[in-house]
């Protein structure tokens, strides 16, 4: 099922930080919000029960990689915080995402990273070896994960339709590197508006600078919600 909330990527340094834009939101509007490496590491555990405590819902976005014992045993932890939704490099393979499944239960969603969005076909070939066009080896890495038991993949929307027929129709994609008509693309290769990304059948959308920084956050959010859920 399709989530109507822009996922907020509350891309922020200290835990003061996210206390004041969340403090910039009604009480009654209940956010989606990526916490990722940098703030979790920053704050540690405290801030996923933080934001959980107001009510809002979280993907803890911490790409695990490692073998599968680690993986399974650190997302039982993590199941412990209470996300809604975490990750897991597909690239760790089918055993280390079914461990990360076993550890993680059947409750929060589970889904793993395909190639970043901030990585061109050019660098995929030289860096990893991969000798594939990009897009094959996005959908090579959801099948893998579908196999694997977990619920979907972090895309560029570009790569929804092709993985959705590869996989199955309730298979999430999630895409990040949504802008905007008109904003910037910062560091992103790949990027696609709200309304593009809702077209093409993206299921969760990550938003991140056009609404932290944005000069009335409230404002950039709702109309961000409003173009993204039709």
């Amino acid at each position: 099922m399709r989530e109507t909330r822009p996922v907020i990527a509350l891309d922020f340094p200290t835990f003061e930080d996210v206390k004041t834009f969340l403090a910039l939101f009604p009480e009654e509007e209940k956010l989606y919000v990526k916490i990722g490496m940098e703030l979790y590491y920053a704050v540690g555990p405290e801030i996923v029960r933080y934001v959980k405590s107001l009510g809002h819902s979280v993907f803890l976005d911490l790409k695990l990689h490692d073998i599968p014992n680690t993986v399974k045993s650190a997302m039982a932890v993590l199941a412990n915080l209470g996300v809604d939704m975490t990750n897991v490099h597909a690239a760790g393979g089918v055993e280390m995402m079914k461990a990360a499944r076993e550890g993680l239960g059947q409750g929060p969603k589970l889904i793993a990273v395909t190639q970043l969005t901030s990585t061109s076909e050019e660098q995929m070939q030289d860096y990893q070896n991969i000798q594939t066009s990009l897009a094959q080896s996005v959908v090579h890495y959801a099948q893998k994960t579908a196999e694997a038991g977990l619920d979907g993949v972090v895309c560029s929307a570009h790569e929804v339709k092709a993985i959705k027929e590869a996989t199955r129709k309730n298979f999430i994609c999630l895409t990040p590197g949504i802008r905007p008509a008109g904003s910037a693309i910062g560091d992103q290769k790949r990027v696609m508006t709200p309304a593009d990304a809702q077209a093409i059948g993206s299921d969760y959308i990550v938003v991140g600078r056009p609404i932290t920084q944005a000069e009335d956050p409230l404002v950039a959010y709702k109309a961000i919600k409003e173009e993204w859920s039709g």
